[in-house]
């Protein structure tokens, strides 16, 4: 096993990743001596997107959503995950 480097303080985060974006992180972390962890409350990074929907569409999913009582845009994304899926089931 190598010696590893000691790492340095930092005095914000920009010097951080100044210092990560010139140097390799393995002469410095033992990534074997790693546990695993769980993150169960880690939410996934979210990307506003603009979508063009017929109103006819909107009004259905309202009445959907409605029914559920869920927000249209939650059973929106709920829908899309799951075409996407069964369409990558589908091409396996």
């Amino acid at each position: 096993m190598k010696k590893l480097k000691t790492l340095p303080r930092f005095k914000s985060e920009a010097e951080e990743s100044e210092f990560w974006s010139t140097h390799d992180s393995t002469e410095y972390i033992d990534y074997g001596a790693a546990k695993k962890i769980a993150l169960p409350n880690l939410k996934p990074s979210l990307k506003t997107i603009s979508l063009r929907l017929p109103e006819s569409l909107i009004a259905h999913l309202k009445m959907l959503a409605n029914k559920r009582d869920v927000p249209y845009q939650s059973l929106l994304k709920i829908y899309l995950a799951e075409k996407i899926d069964e369409e990558l089931r589908a091409a396996v």
